[in-house]
């Protein structure tokens, strides 16, 4: 019997994980619009400290992707007790990160910000979100385990519940913490990072009732416990751990790509950062695409239908693309508006829109290439995808030092490396998935 991978069914699969990106950039936008009534050193340091609380995440989401795809395979192998087993055995690793996770966040955070925070301000400020935020991490870690059965089970919806859960608690708690209203403590910066840690408990608890409400914990027999089987641990963590370094190395390259840009003057740091928030919107839909695309191709393996693995991807790629272009042309057309949410200054609106359109041409690079990139990593070769991503980002390292250092390049040629990674990760992926032997690859 052949698995339905129509654009409906890919549609109804993926939907839901980009509802729930939506919901996540809502988190981020009512908090910069929060933070910036308060004042600029709260408004960067939340960003710093929250760019410092993603690196633990970024190693959980991870991990959770790795389950994720074991999930799938054993769905499409129709062996419902392996995959309580699979989530159980996650949560045996699972759970003693988010605890180190925890750990050093909140005992050593003055100790690593010091040296790298100059201004006494921001440092102060940043702890201060993290004084409150770090609580959340333990339900961070949660919300991603759930995730990963959700989509492996390509039982989505509850993602975009759970999100939206998450989005409403935060900027409900946001607006009475930061602002002190109606009888709350007017607590500023650490409010945000309170406001945080409260919706990510109500959205890990939304997801354990749900669960058990629906009756899935029995099903898939999860939270059993049973005998700790040595071999199944391993192998999650054989799939899972390429995946958790590919993630902790491209939001460090991400991260260093700032600072070269930092080298071009203030200016062109901050049109990179407008640009940056407009770049995460571009990328909702590829997120949600590309999640589909690694758990659908692990499902088809276990069904041993790999013979509708490259019709799947086609035609997931051309949802993903037809949907970042739709963002694309919205944003070719109100270039000026789209930037002048995020600056009232006339003269930075003007030179950041020649980026914009760099960036366009980048993001639909990205909608094939990502969702190549995670056709691969569905195989559970997971090894050979971070053999890919490490080429890729050493490509992409290299373009920005030689193009700042070496031909002096300005802003707008120095962002073209997104349209580089994007041509380069389309092409590795491409030839591993025509080329590599990963049909019969047992996960």
């Amino acid at each position: 019997m052949q698995y339905n991978i129509s654009y409906l069914r890919i549609w109804q699969v993926s939907y839901p994980i980009i509802l729930g990106s939506v919901a996540q950039n809502i988190i981020n936008v009512t908090d910069t619009a929060f933070l910036g009534r308060v004042g600029q050193v709260e408004l960067g340091a939340s960003a710093l400290g929250g760019l410092f609380y993603l690196v633990f995440i970024m190693l959980a989401l991870g991990f959770g992707t790795g389950t994720q795809i074991i999930i799938a395979r054993r769905f499409g192998e129709a062996k419902n007790h392996e995959i309580g087993k699979t989530f159980d055995h996650a949560l045996y690793f699972m759970i003693p990160l988010a605890i180190i996770s925890f750990s050093i966040l909140y005992f050593f955070s003055p100790l690593i910000l010091r040296p790298i925070v100059s201004s006494d301000s921001i440092y102060k400020g940043t702890l201060e979100f993290l004084d409150y935020r770090v609580f959340g991490i333990i339900f961070a870690f949660g919300q991603i385990q759930f995730r990963s059965f959700y989509i492996g089970i390509t039982s989505t919806k509850v993602i975009t519940w759970s999100t939206l859960v998450l989005a409403g608690v935060n900027v409900l708690f946001g607006y009475l913490l930061i602002f002190g209203k109606f009888g709350f403590p007017k607590m500023g910066i650490g409010g945000a990072g309170l406001a945080s840690t409260i919706a990510e408990a109500c959205a890990f608890l939304y997801l354990m009732i749900y669960t058990w409400g629906r009756h899935y914990k029995k099903k898939f027999e999860l939270f059993s416990f049973l005998n700790f089987d040595k071999s199944l641990f391993v192998r999650n963590f054989k799939i899972a751990g390429p995946i958790m370094i590919q993630n902790f190395l491209s939001l460090g390259v991400w991260f260093a790509f700032f600072l070269f840009v930092e080298k071009l003057g203030e200016q062109s740091l901050a049109i990179s950062n407008i640009i940056r928030s407009v770049y995460v919107v571009l990328m909702i839909p590829i997120w949600g695409f590309a999640a589909a695309a690694n758990s659908l191709v692990s499902y088809l393996i276990g069904l041993k239908q790999t013979d509708q693995v490259f019709l799947l991807i086609r035609r997931i790629i051309t949802l993903s693309f037809c949907g970042v272009l739709g963002f694309v042309l919205l944003s070719l057309a109100f270039p000026s508006q789209i930037i002048s949410v995020y600056t009232n200054d006339i003269q930075l609106i003007k030179a950041s829109i020649p980026v914009l359109h760099v960036v366009n041409i980048g993001a639909l690079a990205l909608s094939v290439g990502f969702v190549l990139f995670n056709g691969v990593i569905g195989t559970g070769k997971t090894m050979v995808s971070f053999a890919i991503e490490v080429s890729v980002l050493s490509v992409y390292l290299t373009f920005v030092y030689v193009s700042i250092n070496f031909f002096h390049a300005t802003v707008v040629e120095v962002w073209i490396a997104e349209l580089v990674y994007g041509l380069f990760l389309i092409t590795f992926s491409l030839l591993y998935l025509k080329k590599g032997n990963w049909q019969g690859n047992k996960v």
